[in-house]
Parts: C-alpha cells; structure tokens; sequence
C-alpha cells in the first residue's frame, strides 16, 4: 500500500540520518559522545535471542524424550507471561549455551601509543578532532540534504487525494472490516498461554495443535514474522509449541490428540511450521525447523491408505476431511522448498477423483454412499488448486457444485451445513483462487456475516467446536485478500 511505503521510506531516512549523526562527533566538544540525539534510533535488539536448542533424536528406550524448547537468557523479556527463567531452562531439558572459560583466547588488546614529545600527542590528537569534527559535520549536512531529497522524490507522487485509506485497501476491505481483524488479533493474542498454546478454551484444551497451527496461520496472514510485527511473540510461541510437540517418527501431536484424531493436528502444524519455515531468521531455528518439517512429510507420506487417503490416525484408512489437510500441508511445504514424494500427491488426487459423485461433489469417504458432502467439496477445490490442479475437471465439476449450493441459498455467510466455520474456511480459498468473477460476489456477504457475527471480545465463536477455532478461521477469511501467504495466494 502507498501509505506503508512512504512511511517505510520515512522511517528509512530518518533511520539513515540518524546513522549519519553516529557516525561523526557532536559539533560540540570534540570527540564527545556519538549518536546520543532525538534523530538516534533506539537500541535494536533481537527480539528471540537463543530461540531454540537443537533437535534431538530418539532417546533410548525407557527414557521420556523431554519437548523442545526455548532456552532464555538472562534479560529475555520476550513476553509478561513469560515463566520465571530457571523454570524455563528446568522445562527445556537441554544444555544451557557454555559461558566463557580460561581456555579461551584472549580478547586482543587495543594498540598503545608509540612514546614521543610529551604533550606533543595530545595537542596533535586535539587538533585532529577538530577537523574532524568540522569535516563530519559538513558531511553530514549533504548527506541529509541528499537524504530529504530523495524522500521528497519518492513521496511527491503521491498526493493527498490520492493517499485516502479507503482506496489503499484491498478490494472490499473496509474500515469496518480492519476493525474486526485487529479486534479478533487482540483476543487471539490475549488468550493465548504461556506455553504457546490456547489452553483458555475448550477446542484448545481439546484438540492443542490444530488450534495453535490455525491461530499462527491467522496471525501470518496478518503479515507478521516470529520476528517481526505486532504478533511476533505469539507467532514464535505457537511455532515453539508446535515443534516441541513433534515425535521421533515424525507425527505432531499432543498427547490429548494422539489416540483419536492426531492426523488433524499433524496437517494443520504442517501447513503452519512450513509456512513459517522461509520467515525463521534464526540460523538455530530454521535447522530445528528442517529435521521436523522432513520428518512431518515422511509420516504422512508412511501414514496414507492404499487408496491414497489418510484418516485421524496414521495409516488407519481414508476420508475426505483429513485428506485435503494433509494434501495443503504437503503444498506448504513444496512452497517451502521440500521435497514431497510425487507419488504421494498423485495418490491423494486419484482418492478425491475416486470419491466424485454424480453432482459433481466429493463424499465423506470412498465407497460410503453419503453423497456430496458441501464442506469437503469446497475444501477439494483449495487442496485441488494447491496440488496444482489448476485444470483439473474434478476441481471444475466440484466449483460449479459448490457454488450452485452457495447461490442457492444466496451465498454469503447465509449457508449452513452445520460445520459453517470449516465450510467457509475452504468455500473462501476455492472462490478466491478462482478468480475475480468468484470472489467478488461471495465475499462481500460473507465479510458482512463475519462482522455481525463478531463477540464483543473480539472473537466468533464456531457452536460445535470454540472460539479459537471460529476467530482463527474469520481472520484467515477476512485476511485473504491482504495477500500475504503464499498458500492461500492464486
């Protein structure tokens, strides 16, 4: 947007002439303190120092492999809800990083001045910093001549008239609609644990991992980093909380999803942590990441039936719901420059073609006798679209069979196939990767639904599950058209 890039490019110069006032003493005494003025910039910090300690392998038999997690540092301020830092360092069951020791090598020590005439250097060093004092600060005065010129240049194009906030938004992004986006981040961030996780509801308490990855998608699709951004901290938390809760044989799940619906869990973390991965700047962080992403493929690629679906638990058969969340997995980490076994894509498109019906939707499962099922419909067209499917007749025949179902009960929120939340999670991926002629007529209604669906608190509440299922998916809805996450791009 035109506004961000000019505040960008102020922030910019400011920043540089701050840097130029750094850079050369003050007019004043000579030699006095550098860079201590209003155009300094503050101290820039890493806002996650040390984030992660390394992966570990499986442990020998008989001992509990211990979670990953951050290892703080004396001074890590990284949020109030943080646990006091020998509780954290118990928690992370690893080797705090070693403190310097004698065996060390010694700092080199600054050079001594040669001996000559006494008071010869100081009146030398003396006159030298006055004229390098005058020298700088006339340097400095081009540079920020040139500095305000090139910001005036930049900026001149974009007039007043033509800088208004409704015509830098997204198309059918409103005030109102930025409004509820910040007010349903705010909840998300406020209720989020200490852990990482969202242990405040009961769909958090319930199903942990699916609810953290859906939450840090909401929070990326806002444009935030784990390092930068309002919502930095509590993308990094999820992340933390996603790879700690990674097993040796490459499954991401709790231990509440485990023995019923683990395979959710692992998609929707897989999907978040490969969405992340190319926005981890940490050296640490992104090898932790690698190790858990690789693995997290293998399993699901180990874990898909013979009909090439997947099911709650690895390797227990197939349907619908839980295939298209390993299949948009899978892309989000091809889009994060995984290899994924091409095998197991294809055998994940011939299931959603085997489990066509007549009317042009996909049935719950294969060989179930269902009919179509709205929700699992809409997400193959997304997942379709994501396996690069873009020609596909299946993903064809399952959009005009979607929409006729969402004209016929005149679109918008106004659908109800008693799972809305999921349902509009992927009606909105398939109408927006479709095109404009899609798009345009379903997302004003539904847009409008989200906002008089709103809590006070800032979240939606989603009846048969909670609400952090329902505010991550109206954020992940409303955000689409922001642009900011490739898997969700056309």
């Amino acid at each position: 947007m035109m506004s961000e890039y000019v505040d960008n490019l102020r922030t910019r110069v400011r920043h540089f002439v701050a840097l130029d006032s750094a850079s050369s003493p003050s007019p004043g005494t000579p030699g006095e303190g550098r860079g201590e003025g209003l155009l300094s910039p503050p101290e820039q910090k890493d806002p996650h120092p040390n984030p992660l300690p390394e992966y570990r392998e499986r442990e020998p038999e008989g001992i509990a492999l211990t979670p990953c997690r951050a290892i703080p540092r004396e001074g890590d301020c990284r949020s109030s809800n943080s646990l006091p830092l020998p509780v954290l360092r118990e928690r992370a069951g690893v080797r705090v990083p070693f403190a310097a020791t004698k065996n060390q090598r010694p700092s080199p020590q600054p050079p001594q001045p040669s001996p000559g005439v006494p008071g010869e250097g100081e009146r030398r060093s003396a006159a030298r910093n006055k004229s390098d004092t005058l020298i700088g600060s006339q340097a400095t005065l081009t540079r920020r001549a040139v500095l305000a010129g090139i910001l005036a240049a930049c900026a001149a194009p974009f007039c007043p008239e033509l800088c208004r906030a409704d015509e830098l938004l997204p198309k059918h992004i409103d005030a109102r609609a930025q409004k509820a986006i910040k007010a349903g981040l705010e909840y998300l961030a406020k209720s989020q644990s200490q852990d990482g996780n969202w242990a405040s509801s009961q769909d958090g308490i319930t199903y942990p991992t699916v609810m953290t990855a859906l939450a840090g998608m909401a929070f990326l699709a806002h444009g935030d980093t784990p390092s930068r951004g309002a919502y930095a901290d509590n993308i990094h938390r999820a992340e933390l909380y996603c790879i700690g809760n990674a097993r040796p044989s490459g499954l991401i799940t709790s231990p509440q999803e485990a023995d019923s619906r683990s395979m959710y869990g692992h998609g929707f973390s897989l999907l978040f942590l490969a969405s992340v991965y190319g926005m981890e700047t940490d050296q640490r962080t992104r090898d932790t990441l690698k190790k858990v992403i690789a693995n997290a493929i293998q399993l699901t690629a180990r874990g898909q039936s013979a009909y090439g679906g997947w099911t709650y638990i690895p390797g227990g058969g197939d349907e619908g719901s839980v295939t298209v969340t390993q299949m948009q997995g899978l892309r989000a980490a091809s889009n994060a420059g995984f290899t994924v076994p091409k095998g197991t894509v294809e055998g994940a498109v011939k299931y959603l073609e085997r489990c066509k019906t007549p009317e042009g939707g996909i049935e719950y499962s294969l060989g179930s006798g269902t009919g179509p099922r709205l929700p699992i419909s809409a997400a193959a067209i997304a997942t379709l679209y994501n396996a690069g499917e873009y020609d596909s007749k299946l993903a064809e025949s399952c959009l005009q069979y979607v929409w006729k179902q969402f004209n016929g009960q005149n679109g918008g929120w106004a659908v109800q196939t008693g799972h809305d939340f999921y349902t509009q999670l992927y009606a909105s991926q398939a109408f927006y990767q479709a095109g404009d002629k899609y798009w345009d007529a379903y997302f004003p209604g539904t847009r409008d639904g989200l906002l008089k669906m709103q809590q006070p608190d800032g979240s939606w509440v989603e009846g048969g599950i909670g609400p952090v299922f329902g505010t991550s998916i109206g954020l992940i809805i409303l955000q689409l058209p922001y642009k900011f996450l490739p898997i969700y791009q056309r």
